[in-house]
């Protein structure tokens, strides 16, 4: 079984059976607002996701939630941002696999330990795409790689920055295809899309949310779901194994975790809330529209996973001799 295989078994075990034990904590958790730290821009699913989380958590904790966008440097900025923080659950960081999963194996150096941070739960997980925009006149994943082997170095793909997971998948691709794609690192999401709609980048290994609306106005292409199943907010997209590209799985995720030194019982208290947040219909509801399941894990299912995660990206950059300096 391939990693991505494995790892992805691992979430789907987590959406299924994650009900996070309420833990005992000092009272009054919380004694003042509390910051939630992302290290992407504004618009993009984890800023979203990370509001919709904060707004019932908001009447929950009966404290306001700040969410600051800290980016740049692919999620690093924010990690070390947060990293600094006191560990009393007043500062939470929601990030995808970047800061905690990958940036070890990118950079030679961090200015934070991934380790340190203490894992709290996975907030959702999103499958990504092959996403083309139609002018380029491929219609199935086949099409792209025969285009892209007629000619190397010229089709362009973008990503959310230099090591997101959009990065590694178009690095996946590659390998398992042997085709040749420019990588073209933006700061986020919306901001790939916009050039694609713009006619300046030609791929996007990226998650659903932005690209669904202009699929269905016709403006997008998704070849395929890089996934084991199809999608259901577009059953009629094959999955890449259905496509002809076996093994291509790629799956996004977002994690909540502690600054350093966080207790154990106030991470499990605080991954028990997040639980019963994204046990409410309208949440799921919110969530699912974005193309994000939503998981709820508890800290010790946190861990595993993301532990699993950074060994199956590592393998990713290792093949592709990716390096950050």
């Amino acid at each position: 079984m391939s990693c991505g295989v494995r790892a992805l078994g691992i979430l789907a075990m987590l959406v299924a059976t994650a009900l996070p034990a309420r833990a005992q904590v000092p009272s009054g958790f919380p004694a003042k607002p509390v910051r939630f730290v992302v290290p992407f821009p504004g618009g993009g699913i984890n800023d979203v996701l990370a509001r919709i989380a904060a707004d019932k958590l908001t009447t929950k904790w009966g404290q306001p939630i700040v969410v600051e966008n800290k980016t740049g440097a692919g999620g690093n900025i924010g990690a070390d941002f947060a990293a600094q923080a006191d560990g009393d659950g007043h500062t939470l960081f929601i990030t995808p696999p970047g800061p905690l999963a990958i940036n070890q194996s990118l950079y030679r150096q961090l200015s934070y330990r991934p380790d340190d941070f203490v894992p709290i739960t996975v907030l959702a997980a999103v499958t990504n795409l092959i996403i083309v925009r139609p002018d380029i006149g491929v219609n199935t994943v086949a099409e792209l790689i025969a285009l892209a082997k007629q000619i190397p170095d010229k089709i362009t793909y973008g990503s959310q920055g230099n090591g997101s997971t959009p990065h590694l998948t178009g690095s996946m691709f590659m390998t398992l295809t042997g085709v040749r794609m420019v990588h073209v690192p933006y700061r986020g999401e919306n901001l790939v899309i916009n050039d694609m709609l713009g006619g300046h980048v030609d791929v996007f290994f990226g998650n659903i949310a932005p690209a669904l609306p202009h699929y269905r106005d016709g403006k997008l292409k998704v070849l395929a779901v890089a996934d084991v199943k199809r999608a259901a907010s577009i059953p009629d997209v094959p999955t890449a194994a259905e496509a002809g590209l076996p093994g291509f799985v790629s799956t996004s995720w977002f994690a909540v975790a502690g600054p350093p030194k966080m207790p154990p019982a106030l991470a499990q208290r605080i991954a028990a809330d997040f639980a019963d947040v994204l046990k409410l219909p309208d949440v799921q509801t919110k969530f699912r529209s974005l193309g994000a399941e939503p998981v709820g894990a508890t800290p010790a299912e946190t861990a595993a996973f993301v532990a699993s995660e950074a060994a199956r990206w590592r393998e990713v950059i290792a093949k592709n001799n990716i390096r950050i300096e």
